[in-house]
């Protein structure tokens, strides 16, 4: 039988927070109504229509002129399914995202492998994102299914909710930094404004002609060596796995200390 009192109070939090329209949409909770003749659009068409926009164009190129035009509708009509360009955005971060790869059958380390790597990959495909607010939670329903598959992954690891969702949040950042350094050296989208280095060797010169080495003994001494030359030091696939081993050594580190917490915890009892 359900607490009356809770439901009561969780009512209560429902009339306090209202979802944002957007989001109502985005779930599919916007209100039906019979009145007046059947809405040509919905979010997923205005959506899909500003990405490839933003995919050709950049960020700039999105507006909810050029967004009506591409669906063939008057500017206007965009209000009724989208309150701002900003509640474009949200609809547009949610809908880049593609499904997750399933956890199924796999260890928690290969699959958060597997997962931050996808992640990155959105976002190489969609620079875009990198300008999009990345500090804002997740409030759609495709990427809160991509951060339910990393929870899901760390199941019996000993590890807290507090301590997955950290996890899945770390190598979140992981990911999209490693995009925005591909971008900015060499690997970025023509449509973003780039700086005039563009690789890791012309980097390295940068620095090495820039460094005092008396100010900056070490990293002076590591431009000069040549580091950044050959393998183009920070956008190869063999750097994205030496950062994402080390967080995922330190995940590794975390579950054994909370396996040796909870068997002196049962010693002692």
């Amino acid at each position: 039988m359900q607490n009356p009192r809770r439901e009561s109070r969780r009512d209560s939090m429902d009339q306090e927070r209202p979802l944002p329209s957007v989001v109502e949409r985005m779930w599919g909770r916007e209100p039906v109504t019979r009145r007046g003749p059947r809405p040509r659009l919905d979010l997923a068409t205005i959506t899909a229509a500003a990405i490839e926009i933003a995919d050709a164009e950049g960020l700039s190129g999105v507006s909810m002129a050029s967004v009506a035009s591409r669906v063939g509708v008057a500017a206007t009509a965009l209000y009724r399914y989208i309150g701002s360009k900003e509640d474009l955005l949200t609809a547009m971060a949610d809908g880049a995202a593609p499904p997750p790869p399933e956890p199924a059958g796999m260890s928690w380390r290969d699959y958060l492998t597997l997962w931050t790597r996808a992640h990155r990959d959105i976002v190489l495909e969609h620079a875009w994102l990198l300008s999009v607010d990345r500090l804002a939670p997740p409030l759609g329903p495709r990427r809160l299914l991509w951060l339910d598959r990393a929870l899901a992954a760390l199941d019996g690891t000993g590890l807290d909710h507090g301590e997955k969702i950290k996890v899945a949040s770390t190598l979140t950042g992981y990911a999209l930094t490693d995009a925005a350094l591909i971008h900015s050296i060499g690997g970025g989208d023509p449509t973003m404004e780039n700086a005039a280095i563009t690789g890791a060797a012309d980097y390295g010169e940068v620095l090495a002609g820039l460094l005092d080495p008396v100010a900056y003994p070490a990293l002076s001494a590591a431009m000069r060596s040549g580091v950044m030359h050959g393998a183009e030091g920070w956008v190869d696939d063999e750097d994205f796995v030496f950062g994402l081993n080390l967080l995922l050594d330190g995940v590794e580190a975390l579950i054994g200390q909370r396996a040796s917490e909870k068997q002196r915890a049962s010693e002692k009892s």
